[in-house]
């Protein structure tokens, strides 16, 4: 069953009127399957970078030890789920931040119909963070949506493509898989797809791409945690006549990544 909790236990009308008044917090999602998760390291990791970051203070070993508990109370017996772990303001605003796991039924990964995807030089703030300021990439999205497309691929003031609006891109020259070199999100699922790549012999380079040069790429797809190997068929005008070849690398790719104990 979905469940919210703060440092441990529910949430009260006070805390609620707090975290909406104060939406000040940064966050990492994963998916859950059997009491693991896929890149566990990684996430506590994210969380310690974005702590440093938005909060001034690295994690301790105990801090981590203290989040996994708190994931595990918070799922109870729940094996299978989406789960958000969030830090966030707390009453005092001096005081290390409040612990907040937001738990909701496991989604299915398939990937869904290839994406249309419309260009955007909307730029995330802290782009190498996943934080709680979203509108803007929110109305890259509804922007899109509005001018009949699925969602936006965000692009640098030099034209550079950088990430979606919750996703990393990758494309496909025909030889290897290549992720735009940008200041971007370094996505739990994207880098565990690299190091995959690495140790089956993929190939894969690390490389800015432009907007100009996408209609010599052959294929492009959405990577996340809940569809690590989304196909996009048509970026602008560009169309991808090779979708299914890059979403067979990635998706073998995937299949070889191990499963974590929470």
């Amino acid at each position: 069953m979905p469940n919210l909790e703060l440092n441990g236990r529910p949430l009260d009308l006070a805390d609620t009127q707090r975290l909406l008044a104060r939406p000040y917090a940064h966050y990492t999602s994963m998916q859950v399957r059997g009491g693991r998760v896929r890149g566990l390291a990684l996430h506590m990791a994210r969380l310690d970078d974005g702590n440093e970051t938005f909060f001034g203070a690295r994690m301790d070993l105990d801090g981590e030890h203290r989040l996994r508990e708190l994931i595990r109370h918070a799922l109870g017996d729940q094996a299978d789920a989406s789960v958000r772990v969030a830090l966030v303001t707390a009453d005092d605003e001096q005081a290390p931040p409040d612990v907040l796991v937001s738990v909701s039924d496991a989604q299915a990964p398939a990937p869904g119909p290839p994406l249309r995807v419309r260009t955007d030089q909307f730029q995330r703030g802290w782009p190498e963070q996943k934080h709680a300021a979203t509108m803007g990439a929110a109305l890259a999205r509804r922007r899109a949506l509005g001018a009949g497309y699925d969602d936006a691929l965000l692009l640098g003031p030099d034209r550079t493509v950088r990430e979606g609006t919750t996703w990393n891109a990758a494309f496909w020259d025909g030889e290897k898989v290549i992720w735009p070199q940008a200041p971007v999100l370094k996505g739990v699922t994207m880098v565990l797809l690299q190091v995959a790549m690495t140790m089956t012999g993929v190939p894969w380079a690390l490389r800015p791409v432009t907007a100009a040069e996408l209609p010599d790429l052959l294929a492009a797809a959405a990577v996340s945690a809940l569809r690590p190997a989304q196909p996009i068929a048509a970026i602008d005008e560009v169309v991808f006549p090779e979708g299914t070849r890059l979403t067979a690398v990635l998706t073998q790719a995937w299949s070889t990544v191990p499963w974590d104990e929470i």
